[in-house]
């Protein structure tokens, strides 16, 4: 028996959708991110109960360690996106989170970065309170050992293909990194919006929207470039014949990214049968049921849909782009340098 419900919440569950494809589904990712690495500084000593812990989000991650917190009795406070939908306010609200949240901007590169400045600005206001750092502390790999564990033991032993947004780099990284103490030649495809610096598409105008929590307008210190093998860019559109498809086909109700990385994962598997192929479903899809569930007589067949190889950065074009990355290093735009104080996080 479950002694918090965030322990519920952070136990995945994977889903055989049939030749060959695994739905990896969470209720909500981070949960298990954000309850380890609060865990992990009890531990050690470095917060203690009624400490404040601090990070930026556009939702997910705003969540869980609202959870985590509730669990080990701390304070939280969020720096919030614009995103963050009224249920996920109402929630953060009652569990005695404070939510900042910034104003409407159809801009989420402007969204992000007002998110940076107002997060130092409270930690000179506060400097009691400790930073998570979602996006560049390590700490939050460790929740997915568990998470990898049960992939190897419930998959089989035959090679594995990991297909997921990159996000922070810490889900699909810390998946990989843990697999391929089993299997070195665990494959990792990363998938990533236009628009995003992190892997070199933030120069690529999507007019659809760039897919909050898969991409960044500024450098992240998880991602570990070298872990991917493949990276997929995809649009609006995609996503949502993903997302559509997904419930549809397989009953699976999962968020935008989710349709994304499900497109992405038919097509890797189609394209080396050989291969079982997981894909990470980060949330419900309860927050996209106007904005993508209700336009699905707009989606095209997944059939249908195919991405365009390219060998170049300047090549990447909407609505889907592909490129064997070979865990390269980063490009020049994508490389983190951290400038700020190791005492807040």
């Amino acid at each position: 028996m479950d002694n918090h419900v965030c322990d519920a919440l952070g136990r995945p569950d994977l889903i055989d959708l049939g030749e060959g494809l695994v739905c990896l589904r969470f209720e909500s990712m981070k949960v298990v991110s954000a309850l380890a690495a609060v865990r992990h500084l009890l531990d050690t000593g470095a917060v203690r109960p009624g400490d404040t812990l601090m990070d930026s989000s556009s939702g997910i991650y705003a969540y869980g360690l609202a959870l985590a917190c509730h669990r080990y009795g701390l304070r939280c406070h969020i720096i919030g996106s614009t995103t963050i939908d009224h249920v996920t306010r109402v929630q953060l609200d009652v569990l005695g989170a404070t939510l900042e949240q910034m104003p409407p901007s159809d801009d989420l590169r402007l969204d992000q970065s007002r998110r940076v400045a107002r997060v130092r600005e409270v930690l000179r206001e506060h400097p009691d309170y400790h930073w998570m750092r979602q996006y560049h502390d390590s700490i939050h790999y460790l929740g997915y050992r568990e998470v990898a564990d049960r992939v190897a033991a419930e998959t089989g032993t035959g090679p594995l293909t990991v297909v997921g947004g990159v996000g922070s780099g810490a889900s699909t990284g810390a998946l990989a990194t843990y697999l391929r103490e089993r299997d070195p030649g665990t494959r990792l495809v990363g998938v990533q919006p236009f628009g995003s610096v992190t892997f070199g598409s933030d120069e690529v105008e999507d007019r659809g929207m760039i897919i909050a929590g898969i991409g960044s307008s500024i450098p992240f210190g998880n991602v570990d470039h070298t872990l991917y093998d493949t990276v997929h860019w995809t649009g609006f559109e995609p996503a949502l014949a993903g997302s559509v498809d997904l419930l549809r086909r397989h009953a699976v109700f999962a968020g935008l990214s989710t349709g994304a990385a499900y497109l992405i994962a038919r097509w890797e598997r189609l394209r080396d049968p050989g291969r079982r192929v997981v894909f990470v479903a980060a949330d419900t899809g309860h927050r996209y049921v106007e904005p993508v569930f209700a336009r699905h007589a707009e989606a095209e067949p997944v059939e249908d849909l195919a991405p365009t190889a390219v060998h170049d950065l300047a090549d990447l074009a909407p609505p889907w782009s592909r490129m064997e990355w070979g865990r390269a290093k980063p490009p020049a735009q994508g490389v983190y340098a951290d400038d700020h104080s190791a005492a807040h996080g």
